[in-house]
């Protein structure tokens, strides 16, 4: 087993995937989150929230967690004209992206984590990053987040890697993947406690969890569920 690493993790479904997948595999799991002033801070409650179900519901599992780590970010707000930084409507823009799309945010966020790995002697970075089924963001891309890996290495001069499990799976492989992992426990805690909706709607509730059910990251999550049951039937 691998000593240790440092997953982003946002609350959401797939940073919650992507640590249940970094546990299984790693001596020593820590978690960083980031507050950027989010418009569905609402995930920021629910980081903590999901840490302590995991802990709580696979005992297994629990000494492996260890520390977690919120940044504030909030000049990645004050600079972004966005969907996820504004109360503004989510539409696709004339650069062919939707306006959730915040320039930047995830090479800022494995630069920070990267400067905190260094710190804690950590050389393994976990990211939900995918780009398979999801909203075109150019920076969750695999080329995206490779050739980082090679410039935080060089530039840290470290061997620094950053591993993207989710990266060529559709919505429908990772509910998959979160049974395979934690069986029907692990798929209902992503359901009750996870976020992944833009508006930050934890009232209305869904078979696949809480969430508006209109904005992308909501369509994405309930598209595949939906496919998820139906190979399951």
């Amino acid at each position: 087993m691998n000593e240790s690493c440092l997953v982003l993790f946002s609350g959401g479904q797939d940073s919650t995937v992507c640590l249940a997948w970094a546990i299984d595999r790693y001596a020593r799991v820590e978690t960083v989150g980031f507050a950027y002033g989010q418009r569905h801070a609402v995930e920021l409650t629910q980081r903590g929230v999901v840490r302590d179900a995991l802990a709580a519901r696979f005992p297994a599992w629990r000494d492996r967690l260890g520390e977690d780590h919120l940044l504030d970010l909030p000049t990645l707000a004050a600079i972004s004209d966005t969907a996820l930084t504004r109360e503004s409507a989510i539409e696709m823009t004339a650069a062919g992206l939707p306006s959730t799309f915040v320039p930047g945010r995830n090479l800022l966020f494995f630069t920070y984590a990267a400067a905190l790995a260094y710190r804690r002697g950590i050389r393994v970075l976990v990211g939900g990053m995918c780009e398979t089924d999801y909203s075109g963001y150019p920076d969750c891309r695999n080329d995206t987040i490779q050739t980082l890996a090679r410039a935080l290495s060089l530039g840290m001069a470290v061997d620094l890697t950053i591993e993207t499990p989710l990266m060529y799976r559709d919505k429908a492989a990772t509910w998959a993947m979160t049974e395979d992992l934690g069986g029907t426990a692990l798929v209902d805690l992503v359901v009750a406690e996870t976020h992944s909706c833009y508006l930050g709607d934890r009232a209305t509730r869904w078979a696949w969890g809480a969430g508006c059910g209109t904005c992308p990251a909501c369509e994405l999550r309930a598209k595949g569920w939906e496919r998820w049951q139906t190979t399951k039937s």
